[in-house]
């Protein structure tokens, strides 16, 4: 099984960028689809982007299309989402998913591991 840690969050003002990361232990993580999902004050949490475990399939919410990247590093057990031109709109806790599986479901439940978060304010 996986086991993940966010590092990254902060305060940044409006336009500027951040780059969090994931790092995951656990012998599955090479074969894991990872996601980031975040949750804003009083919504839900919701879907980010998501990369296969090859790197060759990626998806991100219309919301981040074009100012977030989501990348991964299977030698080094992370998975990465640097994000540029941030709004206030982005400020949220970000989490860190992993499927051990491999499989490609993007909705919030079904992810069988969780990071306990990271903070990301934008301030106007």
């Amino acid at each position: 099984q996986v086991q993940l840690v966010e590092s990254g969050g902060g305060l940044v003002q409006a336009g500027g960028s951040l780059r969090l990361s994931c790092t995951a232990s656990g012998r599955t993580f090479s074969i894991s689809t990872m996601a980031w999902f975040r949750r804003a004050p009083g919504k839900e949490r919701e879907f980010v982007a998501a990369i296969s475990w090859n790197g060759e399939r990626i998806s991100y919410a219309d919301s981040v299309q074009g100012r977030f990247t989501i990348s991964r590093d299977n030698a080094k057990n992370t998975v990465s989402l640097q994000m540029n031109s941030l709004k206030p709109g982005d400020t949220a806790v970000y989490y860190c998913a992993a499927d051990s599986a491999g499989r490609w479901v993007l909705s919030v439940s079904g992810w069988d591991r969780w990071g306990q978060g990271t903070q990301v304010t934008v301030s106007s």
